[in-house]
């Protein structure tokens, strides 16, 4: 297909329907209006079938119109909840709510991306599955497999996703063999001491202090005990204890992250534990751990990465594929599905600092440069096509 003319002949609607989806944010498994969206524009496309999952995961498949392989093409929906400050004319409407991660882009990519397949799906070579995920940012994938999304989908030959993303500039693609995005678990430790008096602590056994020795043994573990060369961070975020400042408080509740860029997060997960349960007893205390799976390692396919630097090279440049400084300690939950097939997800850069699209995301100011979603389209449309091929 020649496809450069469509994608720009639908970039207004694509925009139209980000600029929608950015003013009316919704949170995980809240994602009602935008699921509806999705489902209704899907079913106007004719597609064999849409179905949904989850409450407001949707699933469209259509069928090329000539035998092939299966391919899953996934992109999230979901907002945070961030206030958002980014100044645009189609702020977010939903106070507290915001797409600050660029999940806006994703769905309506996809979307302009299944409009033109669906218009040429006589010449598809394959079985194209569009997923639409919600609850990314809380293990939303995990939960549309357990309530049957892989059945409904059929068993891939291969999966495909995406990002875009601040931190390259405009027309840049990044493209990572293997560990490109750290599994991700999430801790919550309780600290149980005795409260009392702050003037006398000797009568009391203070939560606190074991934190600080949790916090310096989390610190230790990072020098002298994890290989560098396997990448491994141990993040607290949230402190929460005590009442008044002359009360010595019972309890003491730590949160934070576990983020490993390797196959080995168990060891770190086990080591973990010990630091925290050593560094309690060392005070009196007592705790209880939870860890919470965010995302598993997202492990690009060498096959798969190979085809896509050939098509990234072909579509930018070679100067324009980012090859270095790619993989990154943040996770995406698109690595569940790549228990079920060979996977690739690659990154669309988007920042310029003249328009503002290079603060980070998460960020309030977050903001999408659109320049880059007829990239974004182009690059995923000329892999699939590039894989089916072959």
């Amino acid at each position: 297909m020649k496809i450069k003319k469509e994608i720009e002949a639908i970039r207004p609607e694509v925009i139209e329907l980000r600029r929608d989806f950015h003013r009316h944010p919704e949170l995980g498994f809240k994602e009602f209006r935008t699921s509806g969206i999705v489902k209704d524009y899907l079913e106007s496309l004719d597609l064999d079938e849409v179905h949904t999952c989850s409450g407001t995961g949707v699933i469209g498949i259509l069928k090329g119109g000539k035998p092939g392989k299966r391919v899953i093409l996934r992109a999230d929906i979901d907002a945070l909840p961030i206030q958002e400050d980014s100044g645009e004319p189609f702020a977010s409407e939903n106070p507290g709510i915001a797409h600050a991660c660029g999940h806006d882009g994703h769905t309506a990519m996809l979307l302009g991306a299944a409009k033109i397949w669906a218009a040429h799906r006589a010449e598809i070579p394959g079985t194209l599955v569009f997923l639409f995920q919600p609850n990314e940012e809380d293990a939303g994938a995990q939960i549309m497999i357990d309530d049957g999304a892989m059945e409904i989908t059929g068993k891939p030959d291969a999966i495909f996703g995406y990002h875009l993303w601040a931190n390259f500039p405009l027309g840049k693609i990044g493209i990572h063999p293997g560990p490109t995005m750290a599994s991700s678990y999430y801790f919550k430790i309780k600290i149980h001491g005795k409260g009392g008096h702050g003037g006398e602590p000797h009568g009391a056994i203070n939560p606190i202090d074991a934190a600080t020795y949790v916090l310096s043994a989390i610190k230790s573990f990072h020098t002298l005990e994890q290989d560098v060369f396997q990448p491994t961070v141990i993040t607290c975020c949230m402190i929460h204890a005590g009442q008044k400042e002359i009360i010595v408080p019972d309890d003491l509740e730590m949160e934070g992250s576990i983020r490993c860029l390797h196959e080995g997060h168990e060891a770190v997960h086990a080591r973990f534990r010990e630091m925290v349960e050593q560094a309690c007893a060392l005070c009196r205390c007592t705790c209880e751990i939870e860890l919470k799976c965010g995302n598993s390692l997202l492990n690009n396919d060498e096959a798969l990465t190979a085809l896509a630097l050939e098509t990234a090279e072909t579509l930018v440049g070679p100067e324009h594929v980012v090859t270095k400084n790619v993989a990154m300690m943040g996770g995406d939950d698109f690595a569940e599905f790549l228990q079920y097939g060979p996977g690739f997800y690659f990154f669309i850069g988007m920042g310029d600092p003249a328009k503002g699209t290079d603060a980070h995301h998460h960020n309030a100011k977050f903001k999408v440069n659109e320049e880059a979603l007829p990239i974004g389209i182009e690059m995923l449309m000329n892999l699939v096509s590039d894989y089916l091929k072959r």
